[in-house]
Formats: structure tokens, sequence, C-alpha cells
């Protein structure tokens, strides 16, 4: 299994260093939890250090099983502290194997593209490394009135496809997103929803 992935550094942002969640992450983790819009947009435990460090152990045990695989997202800078998340979850339908993302952002590290270079990262990876175990779909799944979340599925590659009913915990319905390993054009042009 992967232990790191790295984004490179463009013109106007520092490149990014994809690995495991750590203990030591547990204090920044829990200055994260207090964020409002996050706690709004996931399923983050906003509670004390212990449920947090229960957290970070889910994310080691899904590793370990193989069917959720999880990121800090860190930039290389003398901070050196994550400014966010991203995860890519495994699951067969109908036989074939199905991967669906998630991420989250730091409230300080918003509006820099970290999301969606962080994200196509995993896309890329999920793809290749999955390839011979037949992974043609990834699916990304979010509340339709968070518009941050439908810009970064867009800069990542994804495709609106449909809007889903609510599932819980989320009151409200949520655009499914979809990127394929062989790019938009498998699929089916009526699919395909402009993201507004």
């Amino acid at each position: 299994m992967v232990a790191v992935l790295t984004v490179a550094a463009t013109a106007s942002a520092p490149s990014l260093v994809l690995r495991p969640w750590r203990n030591e992450d547990v204090a920044v983790l829990a200055r994260m939890g207090a964020d409002p819009a996050l706690l709004r947009w996931t399923t983050f435990p906003a509670g004390d250090a212990e449920e947090i460090r229960r957290w970070v152990t889910a994310q080691h045990d899904g590793r370990e099983a193989g069917d959720r695989i999880s990121f800090a997202v860190q930039e290389v800078d003398p901070r050196g502290v994550p400014a966010g998340h991203v995860v890519l979850k495994l699951r067969h339908d109908a036989g074939q194997p199905v991967g669906e993302v998630g991420y989250w952002t730091a409230a300080y590290a918003r509006g820099r593209d970290i999301a969606a270079r962080a994200l196509g990262e995993v896309c890329r990876w999920a793809f290749e490394r999955y390839a011979p175990d037949r992974l043609t779909r990834l699916e990304l799944i979010h509340q339709v009135d968070n518009r941050a979340s439908c810009r970064v599925a867009a800069k990542a590659q994804f495709s609106r496809f449909e809007v889903i009913p609510p599932r819980p915990p989320w009151p409200l319905e949520g655009h499914l997103h979809v990127r394929s390993r062989h790019g938009e054009a498998s699929l089916r042009s009526q699919d395909v929803v402009a993201v507004p």
C-alpha cells in the first residue's frame, strides 16, 4: 500500500505531500474541528482529543484493511502542518470496484487550490493502483448547496452526473460527480450536467 504521494509545485502554489494521518496530528486536528464550515459539510468529529484520536485510528485501520485510504494533505513549507484531508473509499457495485472520494480543507488553507490538486493526485494514483482490479469510476458526493465542492470537483476533472436524494446524516439532496478512468468521454453526454 502507498505511504506517501506528492503533488508538484505550480507557479503560484507550493508542492504538496499526501501522507498517512499520525497521532502527532491530533492537536492540529482539534483546532480544525472547531471550524463551523468543516462541521457543516463533513462528518469530522468536533469532540475532544480522545474522539479525534479514535478518528486517526480509524484512518489507520481503513488503510490497513485497504478499503479506506486517507491522506493528510500538507504543504511543503516550514509550518509542516496538515492543510486538509483526502480519502478514497472502495466498494464493489455489481462485482465492479467503485471508489468514492472525499476531502476537506482547513480554514486557513481554503481558496488556494489545495483540495483540487490533492484530489486530482489521489484520483490519478487510485486509477493506476487499482487498474488490475478494474477500477474505472470514482464518485464524489456533496450537498447541493456546497458550491465550493462543485468547483473543486470540476477542477479535479469530475463531471456532475446527477442529483441524489438526501442521505443521512445530510438533510439536503446531493450532487453525484463522476470521474472516469478513461476521461469524461466515456460518460453518456445526456448524463453530464453543467456545473452552475
